[in-house]
């Protein structure tokens, strides 16, 4: 999960990257926590806990996002 010092730095270069859409910009950090934590723990979409939002907007967010490009805009960060 993301620390408030890590957020701070990637939060406006996700704000410029992300596609403006369906995911409410509040929700954005846990959505990216649950992105995050599926990753490390290379686990099913479904079994992200639910305190990091609903598992189906954190792989919507993620396949939309690979789609658009906006993983390869985030990388250098």
């Amino acid at each position: 999960m993301l620390t408030d010092t890590q957020w701070a730095m990637l939060e406006p270069s996700v704000d410029q990257c992300h596609p403006k859409g369906k995911t409410p910009p509040q929700d954005l950090r846990r959505t990216l926590d649950a992105i995050l934590w599926r990753h490390e723990n290379g686990a099913k979409w479904q079994a992200i806990p639910a305190e990091l939002g609903p598992w189906w907007r954190a792989a919507q967010t993620f396949i939309c996002w690979a789609r658009l490009g906006v993983w390869e805009r985030l990388s250098p960060l």
